[in-house]
């Protein structure tokens, strides 16, 4: 593998090295992305250097317990296994991704392709039509919860988080459908419908401060 990458440019192997990189942070690699400041799709140079280095990357990858597998109606490569680093992420950000995900379906299912863009009013007002969210959020609790989902590659928004505002355009990338099945979905809605319901009736609820793992199909 040390030689493959010997026989390459300088300039080649610094950019195979920056998307290997980038797959095990991000787990995916997109086709086409959006330029944060104006949400114009552009083309993504990482995806194609794993077209150009396909064979080599996925021989790196089998030897850290990991696949790389390629899904051409996504148009992205991502990375499966037992390899993969598992992240834990707070309930609040796992309910927020499960909202971002009924928002996409929605919007592609009575709009069509070119309506998936969404804000925090939007996904404030979900969370309340759900029984998913019945309190105000911190900005901390937003921030941590947006900037893991842009580094999950479900959203793109322009700026920083930290600069977002209420009606801050929020694109939805159509990989958050490759977080969590509706099943499972429909499972963990119900379920924090239940702890919301308890927190309202002022009761304990033992689970709130637990992290909740997040998990790709």
């Amino acid at each position: 593998m040390v030689d493959y990458m010997e026989q390459l440019s300088v300039t080649e192997a610094e950019k195979l090295r920056k998307t290997i990189a980038g797959l095990f942070r991000q787990t995916c690699i997109l086709q086409e992305k959006y330029d944060p400041a104006t949400l114009v799709p552009v083309d993504n140079e990482q995806y194609e250097i794993c077209v150009r280095h396909r064979p080599f990357l996925e021989d790196y990858f089998a030897v850290t317990g990991c696949e790389l597998v390629h899904d051409g109606k996504e148009r992205i490569f991502r990375l499966t296994g037992e390899g993969i680093k598992t992240e834990q992420i707070s309930k609040t950000s796992t309910i927020l991704v499960l909202l971002l995900k009924l928002i996409y379906r929605d919007k592609i299912m009575g709009e069509g392709l070119s309506a998936t863009v969404t804000n925090r009013k939007e996904l404030r007002e979900y969370g309340r039509n759900t029984g998913l969210l019945n309190r105000k959020l911190t900005e901390q609790e937003w921030n941590e919860a947006l900037g893991l989902m842009k580094k999950h590659q479900m959203i793109e928004y322009p700026g920083a988080v930290r600069d977002m505002e209420d009606e801050t355009p929020i694109y939805i990338y159509s990989t958050v459908n490759l977080y969590c099945s509706f099943a499972v979905l429909n499972e963990l809605m119900e379920q924090y419908k239940e702890e919301e319901t308890t927190d309202e009736n002022g009761e304990e609820n033992s689970d709130k401060d637990v992290d909740e793992p997040l998990g790709r199909n």
